[in-house]
C-alpha cells in the first residue's frame, strides 16, 4: 500500500508554476503572430481596395473620353462654334444644342461653387465635362445609360432638301427632350407613316466628373463623382451619383492639335487660357482643337494605417509652366498611390485627320 501511494503522487507546485508560465508564453507568441496577420491581411485588403479604385476611375474616365464628340452618323465640326463657353449644366434643349461641338471642356483647379449644379467640390481639383451620344439606339434591350434616362439626339441621313440637301446645320439632326419632334430620316427619306424609315434615336450623355470632399455627407471620404443631365417624362435635370471612394485628386492635361493633323502638338492644363487666349471665342477655338488628354488621379486609402505617416509627395502630370505639378506630402495615416493614363480621343482626332 505505501509503495502504491508513492507511485500515484502529482506534480510540485514548482512544476505547476513552470508548466503555466510556459503555457502563457506560447499562447502569447500565437496571439502576436495572430494579430501581426490579421494586420499585414488588413494592410493587403486595403491596398487591394485602392488599386482597384483607381484602376476604375482611370478606366471611367477613359471610355468616356473615348467616346466624346461621337453622336452616331452626325458630325458635329459643320456647327457653328457658340460665342462663349456654354454652362455644363444648363438644361434646356436650345443650351443644349448650343453646346454640341464643345464635346469637352473642364474647369482646371476648381473650387467649390465653380459650377452652379455640383457641390462639395475638393478645392485644387480638375472638373471635366464630356458629351456624347450612346453607343446604342434607345430601343436596343439593355442600352446603358443614366438610370432616369437622357435627352435624345438623331443624326439624319436623309438627302432632300429639307435635311441634309437643306445647307443648313441644324436640318443635319434633331435634339429634345421628347421622341415625338425627332422625325429625321433614314436614306430611303420615305415619310410613309408607318414605314419605319425615321432614324435612329440615341441618348445625348452629358457627365461632369469632380472629385468631391465627402461620398455621403461629413464621411470626409473624397470620393470621385459624376453629375449627369438626366430625363424625367421630358423635364431635364441634374443628378450627381458617386462613383469611386478614395479618390483624392484629379489633374488633367490636354492635347491640342495646333496644326490640324489630328495629332496633339502641345499639352495644356487649361485650353482656354492657352497661348495667351483671353477672348471667349479664343478659348472656344481651343477646346476643339483638342485631340488627347491625359489623366492623372491620387487615390487615398478609405481607412487609415496605424503608425504611417504619409510624408511623400506626389507628382499629378504638370502645370501650365511645364514644371512637374507636385502635390506636398499630407503628414496624415492614408496611404496613396498616383494613377495615369494617356486617351486619345479618336472622334475629333479623326475628324482632324488629313
Amino acid at each position: 500500500m505505501t509503495r502504491m501511494r508513492q507511485r500515484q503522487s502529482g506534480f510540485t507546485l514548482v512544476e505547476l508554476m513552470i508548466a503555466s508560465a510556459i503555457g502563457l508564453l506560447i499562447l502569447a507568441g500565437m496571439s502576436t503572430m495572430f494579430f501581426n496577420n490579421s494586420v499585414a491581411q488588413a494592410e493587403i485588403e486595403k491596398a487591394n481596395r485602392q488599386v482597384e479604385n483607381g484602376r476604375y476611375a482611370i478606366q471611367v474616365l477613359g471610355d468616356d473620353l473615348r467616346n466624346a464628340a461621337y453622336y452616331g452618323e452626325f458630325d458635329p465640326s459643320v456647327l457653328a462654334l457658340p460665342v462663349a463657353m456654354p454652362d455644363p449644366c444648363a438644361t434646356t434643349v436650345a443650351a443644349l444644342k448650343g453646346a454640341l461641338p464643345l464635346y469637352l471642356q473642364g474647369v482646371d483647379n476648381a473650387a467649390d461653387g465653380t459650377l452652379g449644379c455640383i457641390t462639395d467640390v475638393r478645392g485644387g481639383t480638375d472638373i471635366v465635362v464630356v458629351r456624347h451620344a450612346s453607343n446604342c439606339t434607345i430601343d436596343a434591350p439593355n442600352c446603358e445609360v443614366n438610370s432616369d434616362g437622357a435627352p435624345y439626339i438623331q443624326a439624319s441621313l436623309c438627302g432632300n432638301t429639307s435635311e441634309l440637301g437643306s445647307g443648313d446645320s441644324a436640318d443635319f439632326y434633331a435634339l429634345d427632350s421628347v421622341t415625338t419632334t425627332l422625325l429625321r430620316h433614314r436614306r430611303d427619306c420615305s415619310t410613309t407613316p408607318g414605314s419605319g424609315t425615321v432614324a435612329a434615336l440615341r441618348f445625348l450623355e452629358i457627365h461632369i466628373y469632380f472629385v468631391a470632399n465627402n461620398d455621403k455627407a461629413g464621411d470626409g471620404i473624397p470620393t470621385l463623382k459624376r453629375a449627369e443631365i438626366i430625363n424625367q417624362g421630358g423635364a431635364l435635370s441634374v443628378r450627381t451619383v458617386a462613383l469611386v471612394e478614395g479618390i483624392e485628386n484629379l489633374q488633367m492635361e490636354y492635347g491640342l492639335d495646333t496644326n490640324n493633323d489630328g495629332s496633339a502638338d502641345v499639352y495644356a492644363t487649361d485650353p482656354a487660357s492657352f497661348g495667351g487666349c483671353l477672348l471667349p471665342g479664343c478659348a472656344v477655338s481651343n477646346w476643339t482643337s483638342v485631340v488627347s488628354a491625359k489623366i492623372n488621379l491620387l487615390a487615398r486609402n478609405t481607412e487609415i494605417t496605424n503608425g504611417y505617416s504619409d510624408t511623400k509627395s506626389y507628382v499629378l502630370g504638370n502645370r501650365a509652366d511645364g514644371t512637374p505639378n507636385a502635390v506636398g506630402a499630407a503628414g496624415d495615416h492614408y496611404k496613396r498611390h498616383v494613377f495615369q493614363s494617356a486617351i486619345v480621343l479618336p472622334n475629333p482626332a479623326g475628324r482632324r485627320a488629313p
